[in-house]
């Protein structure tokens, strides 16, 4: 992150599928044990590199870090199962910290359906508790997480938030035919309420043919021109998902995204709207939701 001059990273508590343990002959942990566990190796680093890191729970902690000369991490979590279908769970993520949550990882819980090959699973909404709980993260300071989401979910999120919502980690459904990426009609609803995506760097995310293994900055700038011409600059950050992909990444790790400026440069974005792209956008909708 130094190395890379990056102002701050969204730590993401992603929970595990049943039976991802297995292969590595780790015991299965509760949901609540592994969130715990994480949440504190997260406070317990930041706070061993507090000369260069600082955690943020709102838009001007980033900013007074970053005065004093500081990076900021931030919690988050991926995969809102753990809510259990209880409000309290949420606002008791919320006083520990979590600021932003994806709603669904890869299988249907508490809140809804995820995104889906399959056309019926893929109408699917949000559950009755999904829409109490995306109201009530809004009302609490939570940011609404829908990459993983189905469309029909999407739809729900849109129609319930009052405040921006994010994509922290989708690009366009036009360019890859992935079902976690974003259609036009998507971009454009969530560039209406505010919100914003981030350009993940995975190559099944960037290439039409999503089984190539190739992830270029040259690719992840175009993803980033089309949604900026569809939705406009202000709906476009960086998502990269480095701990989740996998393949032959130009851009393998955050010291290396300065290639990235370069390459949005040679899809004609200027110096300012790749300021918003690198970080103005989410500081912008962290200060539009997070009280």
């Amino acid at each position: 992150m130094k190395m890379g001059g990056q102002l701050a990273q969204f730590f993401a508590v992603f929970l595990p599928a049943p039976g991802m343990f297995a292969p590595f002959h780790i015991p299965e942990i509760s949901d609540e044990e592994y969130i715990q566990t994480l949440r504190g190796y997260l406070l317990k680093n930041v706070e061993a590199h507090s000369d260069s890191i600082r955690m943020a729970y709102h838009a001007e902690d980033i900013l007074t870090n970053r005065a004093q000369g500081k990076m900021s991490a931030i919690l988050t979590m991926e995969d809102g199962r753990a809510a259990e279908g209880n409000l309290e769970n949420i606002k008791r993520f919320h006083e520990m910290g979590f600021r932003a949550i994806s709603l669904t990882w890869n299988m249907p819980n508490c809140f809804g359906a995820p995104n889906s090959a399959d056309p019926e699973i893929m109408r699917q909404g949000l559950t009755d508790f999904g829409k109490d709980a995306v109201a009530y993260m809004q009302e609490l300071g939570v940011l609404v997480d829908v990459s993983h989401l189905s469309q029909g979910g999407f739809y729900d999120v849109a129609r319930i938030c009052k405040k921006p919502f994010i994509a922290t980690h989708s690009n366009s459904f036009a360019l890859c035919p992935h079902p976690r990426n974003l259609t036009d009609d998507q971009i454009r609803v969530l560039a209406g309420a505010g919100g914003m995506t981030g350009l993940n760097f995975g190559p099944e995310f960037l290439n039409r043919d999503v089984r190539c293994k190739d992830s270029t900055a040259a690719q992840i700038a175009k993803h980033a021109r089309y949604i900026a011409d569809v939705g406009g600059v202000d709906c476009v950050g960086i998502g990269s998902d480095f701990d989740g992909i996998s393949g032959n990444l130009e851009i393998s790790d955050c010291a290396k995204v300065c290639l990235l400026e370069d390459a949005l440069k040679k899809e004609g974005f200027s110096s300012d709207e790749i300021e918003k792209i690198f970080y103005q956008n989410v500081i912008r909708v962290m200060k539009d939701t997070l009280r």
